[in-house]
């Protein structure tokens, strides 16, 4: 799984809105509206890296209202989630 931070600009009077429709699209995962220079933060997953060419210039991009976008693609995840779970395996509840 390929998971790619993607940095929103957008119409601010259109937040809400245009974050609905960005977290409808497929491969987006979560929205997030955020504080600074970015008006959104979406999470894009995806099983290819020829799939993000389809959703973020394909699809992001092309929501009405979205002025531009940067992208980071993650190299590696680190959760505490997944932590918490390698712990607790072999562990009886």
């Amino acid at each position: 799984m390929i998971t790619s931070i993607v940095l929103i600009k957008t119409s601010v009077d259109q937040i809400p809105e245009i974050a609905e429709k960005i977290a409808a699209l497929e491969g987006v995962s979560e929205v997030y509206s955020v504080t600074g220079a970015h008006d959104l933060i979406a999470m894009v997953r995806v099983a290819r890296h020829d799939d993000l060419a389809d959703v973020i210039p394909g699809r992001i991009s092309k929501v009405p209202g979205v002025a531009s976008t940067e992208t980071h693609i993650a190299f590696r995840t680190y959760s505490q989630h997944d932590l918490e779970a390698a712990f607790a395996i072999g562990l009886d509840a």
